[in-house]
């Protein structure tokens, strides 16, 4: 994540101490290489990633899962298109090149963005807990319009929580460089009080809200996989031993990798705004300044998730539905699996489409 200059804070002296009211003093030199580094680096894996994803998901058969997965990649793909003007921005020292409206709009992009993609890692979430744990209701609700009708309400619903963006992102003169022009990330000062209600919505229905439906539904989905493997559940060798234990496998590293890149980027920034609002009064220059140094670091790993999706799309093992079957695989499968494409009739194994 990108922002402009810290309220209160001098980016061209060191940290000191200072009294209350005067200016604190930040040396943020080191994010004009940090930050333009990862996200160029982000930038070359997520199109190059996302690009072959949705190649390759056009040239299948579409089922559920695929449709979720797709509209995963575009989002990730069309974040990471916004990353260029950030490194631009980064590497002329925070100076803003591209006007105004552009400035609204690559804000805008990055953070609509970036809720998409956690909305539908959210329905995918929801997608596998209603396969595994709700098979009979699944095969009923989760019809291709359905999901359709999902994933157009997904777009929508994120474009009206992150279109104030468009209002409160704009250029504005660089702190202690009133003839550098730079694009603010949230606020200006003059609008901080109005942005800090509407900041704080946005991390808790864009994210917390989303992660902790995320993580309920994959802990019932791993539940659900636990008790199949434990022996006397039922008669007989337990089938796909190995598929189930690789896909509780699967499932942790997902939810792992999912907090790890939004949980500490939303709880600093959550912090730092807080903090940002309430000026010198809540803990200090000191305090602040090691919030937006943990702020700084924790947003790269945010941009990360636009490629990490689709690297696990490759690199697992566990198909998320095999839309890929021939017919006559397709028929000795069964009349059921006719009407919900799974892995050889063992829908725990569901959560990365293979590739061909």
């Amino acid at each position: 994540m990108c922002f402009g200059p810290i309220p209160f804070l001098n980016s061209s002296t060191p940290t000191s101490s200072s009294s209350p009211g005067s200016s604190c003093q930040l040396d943020e030199s080191y994010k004009h290489i940090f930050l333009p580094t990862c996200y160029l680096i982000t930038f070359l894996l997520s199109l190059a990633l996302n690009s072959i994803v949705l190649t390759r998901c056009l040239r299948q058969p579409w089922n559920p899962s695929l449709v979720y997965m797709f509209n995963l990649a575009l989002s990730d793909l069309m974040y990471s298109l916004s990353l260029p003007f950030l490194i631009a921005s980064y590497i002329s020292r925070d100076r803003w090149l591209f006007g105004d409206p552009m400035c609204r709009l690559v804000r805008f992009l990055f953070y609509f963005n970036l809720y998409c993609s956690i909305f539908f890692l959210t329905c995918i979430s929801f997608h596998r807990y209603l396969g595994i744990c709700h098979p009979m209701r699944s095969m009923r609700l989760e019809t291709m319009r359905w999901v359709r009708a999902t994933c157009l309400l997904v777009w929508a619903v994120v474009f009206a929580m992150t279109s104030p963006i468009l209002l409160f992102a704009r250029t504005g003169p660089l702190e202690g460089s009133e003839d550098i022009v730079t694009c603010w990330d949230d606020a200006l000062d003059a609008d901080l009080q109005r942005y800090m209600p509407y900041g704080l919505f946005l991390h808790v229905a864009g994210f917390f809200l989303p992660f902790s439906l995320t993580a309920w539904c994959y802990s019932r989905v791993v539940r659900t996989l636990i008790r199949t493997l434990r022996g006397g559940v039922v008669p007989g060798p337990v089938p796909g031993v190995t598929q189930r234990r690789k896909s509780i496998r699967t499932i942790l590293t997902i939810t792992l990798l999912f907090a790890l890149c939004f949980l500490p980027f939303h709880i600093t920034r959550t912090i730092f705004l807080t903090m940002r609002a309430g000026g010198e009064a809540l803990g200090g220059c000191r305090a602040l300044a090691v919030v937006a140094v943990c702020y700084k670091v924790t947003r790269p790993l945010a941009s990360a998730n636009s490629f990490l999706n689709a690297l696990l799309y490759f690199l697992t093992k566990e198909p998320w539905g095999r839309a890929f079957r021939s017919k006559k695989e397709r028929e000795q499968t069964g009349k059921g699996d006719k009407k919900r494409p799974t892995n050889n009739g063992q829908p725990w194994s569901n959560f990365y489409p293979q590739l061909p």
